[in-house]
């Protein structure tokens, strides 16, 4: 039996992102998902919870039931 396959329109970060350069981000999910690259959209830490800015994802890879998203912030929102 296949796994399904998500489509994720934000991304919802739970904590779990990893920094890799100033405004570069990686961070992985259990499962399959697609999520549209090159255009940006928006960053939560939970799904309820407001935007806390916009990115732009720049690679999805999919491999052993995990799929790993490279994006770059592009804009954040102030917590104020």
């Amino acid at each position: 039996m296949g796994m399904p396959l998500e489509l994720n329109t934000m991304i919802v970060t739970k904590g779990r992102e990893k920094r890799v350069e100033e405004n570069l981000f990686v961070m992985e999910k259990e499962g399959y998902r697609l999520y549209p690259i090159d255009i940006p959209i928006d960053v939560r830490k939970t799904m309820d919870s407001d935007s806390s800015g916009t990115a732009v994802i720049k690679k999805v890879e999919w491999q052993q039931g995990i799929t790993t998203i490279t994006y770059q912030l592009v804009s954040l929102n102030s917590t104020n």
